[in-house]
């Protein structure tokens, strides 16, 4: 049976392993591939080797959670060339043109689902292509032992990138929102008594407000903070980073020490045009590792959550897939993975050990709600006049177009009768798609934004209370 047959009748692995007992530890990847049909370049080449690499990795890749794996035939070049250490895997459909979500497992995956954020880019920023690509949260339910609670809920993402820096980004919202949605989903899987991961390519710094209110609202714990929690909270250029009065890393500290998945001096998608140009002309160029690097961030992570119970230690967490294309040369994504192994313990002491209660909800200041409502605000009024606008265009071309059906009549030639009617027509379908995406899509928009709004003044009314009896006590 090959892996179509596998993805064709759900699910079925190449290999079926007995499940004993439980493993004793666990290593886990999130990587974006960075595999855009027809705008990544080198794109299947690239993806093939991500295969290669994830196969001969050591230790083994236990749970692989990918971003921006857009094709299935990407995805199933890597099943392919994986399936004897990830026997299982799931390519999860969304939108227009797909999710790009994968998650590759050990062992069987018992329950999928694909959640869609109902707050997720805007149809008229096709340029863009987040609202067609239907982001979301990829959602795999894990069986790794025997037991009952014997099971991880992996939570794969990608959340809406930012165009804009903060706080002038247009998008935060959006962001903020969907940071809310995998929280929650998350937090109910840590109810339900299961190991939790979160893998993806979050969009955000640590520390930030997307961060900050993943980490409040479940029980999750970013893994790179719970090992080294003095590491960089952006670039260093970014003002939150330049406040903290550290010194500029170089390219390897950028590394080893604060996580930078992305934007760094090793990755070959970020050198200069003229680097790019030598390096596939067949001239190398060497980075030096001690050279500071002002721009390299941590956008991709790995959240954990697992009860006293379970008692999984972080054991290590590394930045990966540094490497290049053996034969183009090139990196082999414009970001690089991150990775940890989790080792099993009976009585967990370190403080390495994530214990934690699900039903606890660690509440943010009041004045973080009050700016996620100001900023709701701010975005609702946005929409309120972007409707408005693209209402009155339509209006506007069907008057138009009106006006040219009649002065057709009059028209002394036939070219001028042609212009006409192609203005109509042109003018009229713009207005036709403007008005539909007004009437249609900002309001269901709007209706989006009124239930994240509930959900955030609910949370305030929740932590204002908590806080006045903790004040009576």
């Amino acid at each position: 049976m090959d892996v179509a047959d596998e993805d064709a009748r759900g699910n079925v692995p190449a290999q079926t392993p007995e499940i004993l007992e439980l493993p004793s530890s666990i290593r886990v990847i999130s990587f974006n591939c960075w595999g855009l049909k027809f705008i990544s370049k080198h794109r299947h080449a690239r993806l093939v080797e991500i295969g290669h690499q994830l196969a001969a990795a050591s230790p083994a890749p236990s749970i692989v959670g990918l971003q921006e794996c857009w094709t299935q035939q990407d995805y199933l070049a890597i099943r392919e060339l994986t399936k004897h250490v990830l026997p299982y895997g799931k390519f999860y459909w969304s939108g227009i043109f797909g999710g790009g979500l994968a998650i590759l497992s050990k062992w069987p995956i018992e329950e999928s689902t694909m959640y869609r954020y109902p707050l997720n880019g805007r149809p008229a920023a096709f340029f863009r292509g987040d609202w067609y690509v239907g982001k979301g949260v990829a959602c795999a339910r894990i069986r790794i032992g025997a037991g009952t609670k014997d099971v991880v809920e992996v939570f794969c993402t990608h959340l809406h990138a930012p165009y804009e820096s903060e706080p002038n980004d247009s998008y935060i919202c959006h962001r903020t929102a969907q940071a809310w949605e995998i929280a929650k989903l998350m937090r109910h899987a840590a109810e339900r008594g299961h190991m939790v991961l979160g893998l993806g390519d979050f969009n955000m710094i640590p520390m930030s407000l997307a961060h900050r209110l993943i980490e409040a609202h479940s029980p999750v714990r970013d893994i790179w903070r719970i090992v080294k929690p003095e590491s960089a909270i952006g670039a260093a250029e970014n003002s939150a980073e330049k406040a903290r009065g550290k010194a500029v890393p170089s390219a390897e500290q950028c590394l080893v020490e604060h996580g930078t998945t992305c934007d760094s001096k090793f990755n070959t998608w970020r050198w200069s045009k003229q680097m790019k140009k030598d390096l596939f002309k067949g001239k190398d160029s060497v980075v030096d590792p001690s050279i500071p690097d002002v721009r390299a961030k941590r956008l991709d992570y790995i959240f954990l959550a697992s009860n006293a119970a379970q008692g999984w230690k972080v054991d290590d967490v590394k930045v990966g897939m540094t490497m290049r294309h053996p034969i183009l040369r090139c990196s082999l994504s414009d970001h690089f993975s991150i990775e940890t192994t989790l080792v099993r313990h009976q009585q967990p002491q370190s403080s390495t050990t994530t214990q934690t209660d699900p039903t606890t909800t660690h509440f943010l200041p009041l004045q973080t709600y009050d700016d996620i409502l100001f900023m709701i605000s701010k975005y609702d009024l946005r929409e309120r006049k972007q409707r408005r606008l693209r209402l009155a265009h339509f209006l506007l071309e069907v008057g138009v177009a009106i006006g040219c059906f009649i002065a057709v009549w009059w028209s002394p030639r036939n070219f001028v009768a042609f212009i006409l009617m192609l203005i109509s027509t042109l003018g009229l379908s713009a207005g036709v798609i403007d008005g539909l995406m007004g009437g249609l899509f900002v309001g269901s928009e709007i209706r989006a934004l009124k239930e994240f709004e509930y959900e955030i003044r609910n949370a305030r009314e929740q932590a204002a209370r908590l806080r006045g009896s903790a004040t009576m006590h």
